[in-house]
């Protein structure tokens, strides 16, 4: 297993397109979290107290987009090799399969949380700095956000686990259709046109339902610092229902993986 990873490692950083990507992460979560930070403020509220904003959550909103680049960074992981017909050797050189795939899937998972983690950190530190002089100040019940509690905690490194199992739906979603296009247009018609369509639907039954049990609006619940009683699902229960389609992604990709030709 360990030469399997060190080789899988090889390949995915001698990639050009890695170095890039890993960074484009970064850029795009905090970047993103910027823009989410500078754009609110307590003005449009009767008073700071009365906003009853996340700011932890707000903090984080970057993860939306550093998404993207994480699906484009799994996807190429597996169908870059099929594209290039390189995916034949790697079998020749580790022919067994299963070992090859989690080797694959270990090194995208680690390389995706470095990233995610850099993403994060930089995105609580953009609002323990900008969100203060917002309004948002802690006589008015918005603590700057910081590790040091437990709701932050839990957010921050749930946004760096929702990174992780993004890319390993992506991941097993390459090895079943194969083809990078149309691996990564599934992919983001699975995050992002269910959360859509909840917008549309009026029936507030159905709509707490796609809010539950679609991967990207119930993953990102594990961001939530307040007002936990009032979310369709709880933080760890939305992580785990992406989880659940990660794996689901993952088995289906590894059954086939396991009986196709290259």
């Amino acid at each position: 297993m360990r030469r399997a990873i060190h080789a899988e490692w090889t390949k995915l950083r001698t990639l050009p397109s890695t170095g890039w990507l890993l960074a484009g992460t970064v850029l795009a979560i905090v970047a993103a979290s910027l823009v989410g930070i500078l754009s609110t403020d307590t003005r449009h509220c009767p008073t700071p107290a009365e906003c009853f904003e996340d700011t932890v959550k707000l903090s984080l909103g970057g993860i939306r987009l550093g998404q993207i680049v994480v699906v484009v960074l799994a996807v190429l992981a597996v169908s870059g090799e099929y594209a290039t017909g390189t995916m034949r050797q790697t079998l020749i050189a580790g022919p067994r399969r299963l070992t090859v795939l989690a080797a694959k899937a270990v090194v995208v998972a680690a390389a995706v949380a470095g990233a995610g983690t850099l993403g994060v950190l930089g995105s609580l530190v953009a609002g323990r700095l900008i969100l203060p002089g917002n309004g948002f100040t802690e006589a008015d019940g918005y603590p700057p956000p910081s590790l040091a509690d437990g709701p932050t905690l839990r957010a921050a490194g749930g946004s760096v686990g929702y990174l992780v199992l993004v890319a390993l739906l992506a991941l097993g979603a390459a090895l079943v259709i194969r083809d990078t296009a149309g691996t990564i247009t599934a992919v983001f018609v699975l995050l992002f046109v269910a959360p859509i369509a909840g917008l549309v639907v009026t029936d507030p039954e159905w709509r707490e339902l796609l809010d539950r049990f679609t991967p990207m609006t119930a993953g990102l619940s594990v961001q939530s610092t307040v007002g936990l009683d009032s979310l369709p699902i709880g933080p760890l229960g939305g992580l785990g229902v992406l989880a659940a389609y990660s794996a689901a992604a993952l088995v289906a990709g590894s059954a086939l993986f396991a009986v196709r030709d290259q």
